[in-house]
């Protein structure tokens, strides 16, 4: 997978493509939203910048809609708490209290992996992930993997026909979200 493969299949769909971020404008997109972008995503960013309704704008000072993507899965997981009984049999007895039950949550997920914002509900995993990360679609507690890597995703998102290679998908060090992808209890 190479970012300028990514960046032929945007221009190919017509995705709207702003120039690059420069490495200091990565590096104040990822001071000012806390997050660190991993290889692929990093260098995607430093190509081309998508941008549109569902593009998040890393270029911009303070993007409200940044800010609540990389809240999206912790609340999601919130959500799924309070509302739709999700409580992992690993986290022990599921409190009566409501707090005593986001206090637990908090804990867990911010041990898990952190996900970046890359359109709408996708993600891809932070830094210190290496290349070819996969590409998650996160709606609360529902997690699938979609895309072995970033073309990959790139090329179901966007509708291609291009075949792409099957290989291996290696997700270890991203669990539990990998494992909410598989259907399994997370730690």
């Amino acid at each position: 997978m190479s970012a300028a493969e990514v960046v032929q299949l945007l221009r190919e769909r017509r995705v709207t493509l702003e120039a690059g971020l420069s490495e200091k404008e990565l590096s104040r997109a990822e001071r000012r939203y806390g997050v660190r972008f991993a290889p692929d995503h990093r260098e995607l960013l430093a190509l081309a910048l998508p941008v549109g309704d569902s593009w998040y704008n890393w270029r911009a000072r303070a993007d409200k809609r940044v800010r609540e993507a990389i809240r999206w899965p912790l609340e999601g997981v919130l959500f799924d708490v309070e509302n739709n009984l999700f409580w992992p049999k690993s986290w022990g007895e599921r409190p009566n209290s409501v707090a005593a039950r986001f206090e637990i949550v908090q804990h867990q997920v911010t041990t898990w992996p952190q996900l970046v914002p890359l359109y709408a509900h996708r993600y891809l995993p932070a830094a210190p992930f290496g290349p070819e990360a996969p590409v998650f679609s996160v709606h609360q507690t529902d997690v699938i993997i979609f895309g072995t890597d970033l073309l990959d995703y790139a090329a179901r998102e966007f509708g291609t026909t291009r075949v792409l290679p099957e290989g291996d998908l290696d997700t270890s060090g991203l669990e539990p979200w990998s494992l909410l992808a598989f259907e399994e209890d997370v730690p």
